[in-house]
């Protein structure tokens, strides 16, 4: 019953998953921006750093550093463009792996 209120056609499907790699395309634009930024006022061991924690690093200290660098908005932006891809990923199927599990 609550599968049949919330099933979303294919086609549905792969627009959201196309507008959560636009939302993900956007979300890597504001992670460059805020990693030139750590590089430049962080030095380049923090810049490092934002590059191997996958973002994350890069993400802390963005928010950390958003009122001293001007970052609000950007750090804004990122974590809404985060967010917006997380929910558009799950309504789109994206993160549903079936490994080994055959389909009926």
């Amino acid at each position: 019953m609550v599968q049949a209120l919330f099933r979303i056609s294919e086609d549905r499907k792969q627009m959201l998953g196309i507008l959560a790699m636009v939302a993900g395309l956007a979300s890597f634009v504001c992670f460059i921006i805020v990693l030139i930024k750590q590089f430049q006022n962080g030095g380049v061991l923090h810049g490092i750093i934002g590059i191997i924690t996958c973002g994350i690093w890069t993400f802390i200290w963005g928010w950390m550093n958003s009122g001293k660098l001007n970052l609000r908005n950007i750090m804004l932006i990122w974590t809404l463009l985060f967010i917006v891809s997380i929910i558009l990923n799950v309504m789109g199927g994206g993160f549903h792996y079936s490994f080994g599990t055959p389909t009926t």
